[in-house]
């Protein structure tokens, strides 16, 4: 019976130094798949990282952007099939601490400080004429679809003759021009002539150097004035 353990040892021995070398292959064989695992999530945050880098700077801004107006005109869409009216239906979503609060907001934003010069004035016309634009969407995806990168002009793009505008962007750059002049007229309408008004002029040129000159001197020859009318001036 010795002779059988003494047989019986070695042979349990090497199954235990099997099982043990099999278990070290396994967990080299997992440490293995989980190496190539980290190598391959790596490689895929490294292309993520280099195509935000070669984004633009207010890329996140745009997207989001992009995205709540997608969620608006679903809404509209919702809002005409339904036959509702989408301004309402918006009121009717927003509270008056978030209207108020937007309203400060906008004001704060774009005060309306009069007329300082005519810099200021044309920055506040461009910034209202570029709030009214409405981008088409599908119009962009079939631009981006068509050239690509080249969409996105660099300092090296070469832009001129290179885009033709579509009739229908012409019509609504006509249409907004021929509103600006209209609004213009109205502004600068021809003031009434008034009969009773005193006649100090000779031609109208004349007549638009007094206003100013009354403007600025008045004050200071009024007196002179009321005196040469009396004919008691010395």
């Amino acid at each position: 019976s010795s002779g059988s353990e003494d047989e019986a040892r070695p042979g349990a021995a090497a199954a235990a130094a099997e099982e043990k070398r099999e278990e070290r292959l396994r967990r080299f064989r997992e440490l293995h798949m989980k190496r190539n695992e980290a190598r391959k999530l790596n490689h895929q945050e490294v292309v993520e990282e280099d195509k935000r880098m070669k984004l633009p700077a207010n890329w996140e801004a745009k997207k989001a952007r992009l995205e709540w107006e997608l969620k608006v005109e679903e809404k509209k869409k919702e809002c005409a099939a339904r036959g509702e009216d989408y301004e309402r239906v918006k009121l009717l979503e927003i509270s008056a601490e978030d209207a108020e609060r937007w309203e400060r907001k906008k004001k704060r934003k774009n005060p309306d400080l009069g007329f300082s010069d005519y810099a200021a004035a044309q920055l506040r016309q461009y910034q209202r004429l570029t709030r009214q634009i409405k981008p088409d969407l599908e119009q962009y995806e079939k631009l981006k679809e068509q050239y690509g990168e080249a969409l996105y002009p660099t300092s090296d793009s070469l832009l001129h003759g290179t885009h033709v505008p579509s009739k229908e962007g012409v019509d609504r750059m006509v249409a907004d021009l021929e509103k600006q002049i209209e609004k213009r007229e109205k502004y600068s309408r021809r003031r009434p002539y008034n009969d009773d008004a005193d006649i100090d002029y000779i031609n109208e040129r004349n007549a638009k150097f007094n206003k100013k000159a009354e403007r600025f001197y008045g004050k200071y020859t009024a007196e002179i004035k009321q005196n040469l009318e009396r004919g008691t001036a010395v």
